[in-house]
Order: structure tokens, then C-alpha cells, then sequence
């Protein structure tokens, strides 16, 4: 797996949009490019799910909830993966993280243990 800072939650209204960065820190870094990456999120009282995935050959994965709305994109040269967030309704309230994996696919929640720091995501009028 691959150490991550995630940032960029905060609160914003029904219709707004906000754009997440993660900030990878794999153990030898010309290697990110190599991971499969994905934004997951969880909101209270509901489980781990995959919000959106890119895979080590930039193959975009999305949750049929965002699809339309998010947009998952990386920066290999910044060791970064972004989530930018349109049209953000009230549903979508929850705690992302982003976590990634060497195989270079997209993983399900279930695939991962410890998921660390995430960022909160409050949307409401």
C-alpha cells in the first residue's frame, strides 16, 4: 500500500462543488504511477464504498451515484490523485479517504484494513 494525505473537504450547499487532492507517499516514489488508485467514502451510519477508481493505465471507474458528477483524475508527476465533485447533493455527505494499491487496479473497500485520515465532505444548505 501507499501512505496519503487527503485534503480539500469542507462544507458547501445542495449544487456546490469541491475538489479533493491526495497526496501519495509510496516507498519508492517513481512508482506511483504504477498504483491503482481510488476515492472511497463513508457516511454516517453506512458502510465503505468505492466512489471512484483510476488504474495505473488511467482507467476510470465510477459508482453509478457520481457518475456524471465526479471526476477522478491523476498527477503522476505530483504523486497526486484528484476528485473533483459537481453538482454535490445532501446524499453525498460523508468522510472521503483515497487509498491505493501496487497491483495498479482498483480495489474494493473490503481489499483494504487501515484507511487512516480522510476528509469530511458536509453538504447542506
Amino acid at each position: 500500500q501507499v501512505q496519503v494525505v487527503v485534503s480539500g473537504g469542507g462544507k458547501v450547499q445542495p449544487g456546490g462543488s469541491l475538489k479533493l487532492s491526495c497526496v501519495a507517499s509510496p516507498t519508492v516514489p517513481i512508482r506511483f504511477r504504477l498504483y491503482g488508485m481510488g476515492w472511497y467514502r463513508q457516511a454516517p451510519g453506512k458502510e465503505l464504498e468505492l466512489v471512484a477508481g483510476i488504474t495505473s493505465g488511467e482507467i476510470t471507474r465510477y459508482a453509478d451515484f457520481v457518475k456524471g458528477r465526479f471526476t477522478i483524475s491523476r498527477d503522476n508527476t505530483k504523486n497526486t490523485v484528484f476528485l473533483q465533485m459537481n453538482n454535490l447533493q445532501p446524499e453525498d455527505t460523508a468522510v472521503y479517504y483515497c487509498k491505493g494499491d501496487s497491483s495498479g487496479l482498483i480495489r474494493d473497500p473490503v481489499d483494504f484494513v487501515n484507511w487512516g485520515q480522510g476528509t469530511l465532505v458536509t453538504v447542506s444548505s
